[in-house]
């Protein structure tokens, strides 16, 4: 199988420099600082138009967990309608109910309104923290999920890759599986030559200033020191690393 390294772009810039050193496919989403979230239709509809990138979109509302109440379900759906209408090649969710296990009719749903576009349904790593992973890809894989984004429920996918050997080992002819979380160029390809697995997820996270962030007693800071004062972006060159030594391995 092709080998797909995916950047986890958080603004327009961030899906230019994915494409410009190398990088096909990227998960679009908005406020990377609290996990990702739904990114808005303007960006999305202009990435469509000056790239050619194939373009996966987060539908999360909040930060926090994915345990979520009917009007955000509700509000869920119409975002991925809207997306999907305004040419996102898929959508990339979590539904989970309380007790850790997936939610199977919100996920049956959303699954259903992606395939009605014939884009790609991806559940994301909400999956890591499942009660039962077997159980739980197993429960994506009837659903007709197409494509699992996870660690091996582990902070760092290299630690949960027994795991995720395991599963890429059991279920991949029937689900594709996505690494991510603390992937880069140094570690990449050792990992997917260890755990079969052919497709990584990758922040590539460098940092950028703004000086408006402080002044005074004021901060809208959301990083440590020394990047107090920056936002994150993705780094080109920490993209073209990656997808220099994915492809060259």
């Amino acid at each position: 199988m092709k080998k797909v390294v995916e950047i986890c772009a958080g603004s327009y810039q961030d899906c230019l420099a994915a494409q410009k050193m190398g990088a096909s496919r990227v998960e679009l989403n908005s406020a990377l600082s609290v996990g990702g979230l739904t990114p808005s239709v303007a960006v999305l509809r202009r990435v469509k138009k000056e790239t050619q990138l194939h373009v996966i979109c987060m539908v999360r509302p909040r930060g926090g967990g994915f345990c979520y109440d009917e009007q955000d379900v509700s509000i869920m759906m119409d975002e991925a309608k809207l997306l999907l209408e305004n040419g996102a090649d898929g959508i990339a969710f979590g539904f989970l109910k309380d007790d850790g296990s997936i939610a199977i009719e919100e996920t049956k749903a959303m699954v259903e309104l992606i395939h009605s576009y014939k884009k790609e349904a991806v559940f994301h790593r909400a999956f890591d923290v499942c009660k039962d992973p077997f159980i739980a890809i197993q429960t994506l894989i009837d659903l007709h999920v197409d494509r699992l984004l996870t660690s091996g429920m582990k902070d760092k996918a290299v630690q949960g890759k027994e795991l995720l050997k395991q599963l890429q080992l059991q279920f991949k002819d029937k689900i594709e599986i996505l690494a991510g979380s603390g992937m880069n160029a140094q570690n990449a390809l050792s990992f997917m030559e260890e755990t079969g697995i052919c497709q990584i997820h990758s922040s590539c996270k460098g940092y950028k200033e703004d000086p408006t962030t402080s002044k005074g007693d004021v901060t809208y800071s959301y990083l440590p020191s020394p990047h107090q004062n920056d936002y994150d972006i993705v780094e080109e060159e920490k993209v073209h690393q990656l997808v220099y030594n994915v492809e060259k391995g």
